[in-house]
């Protein structure tokens, strides 16, 4: 039986997250600037996946995107990171 370890996950919200936000987004990269906020990460299972949505949701936050990454577009986006 082949274990799921998920998938990568970019989800884009308005709004730039300081560090108390940022902790409810625990293991997740957060990276914010030009008034929005990334959170990149593996996502384990939709159940995850829907809890932070729920906790965007929650604080008040305005979801823009949520797209699922491959492996090698993570690896590529972790790469060509601006400073």
């Amino acid at each position: 039986m082949r274990k799921d370890t998920g998938r990568f996950y970019r989800i884009v919200v308005r709004s730039e997250l300081g560090n108390v936000f940022a902790a409810a987004f625990e293991g997740m990269e957060v990276e914010a600037r030009d008034g929005e906020t990334v959170l990149t990460g593996r996502i384990t299972d939709q159940p995850q996946l829907y809890g932070i949505l729920e906790r965007i949701n929650g604080l008040g936050l305005e979801l823009l995107s949520v797209q699922a990454l491959t492996d090698d577009a993570n690896q590529s986006s972790t790469v060509n990171r601006r400073p």
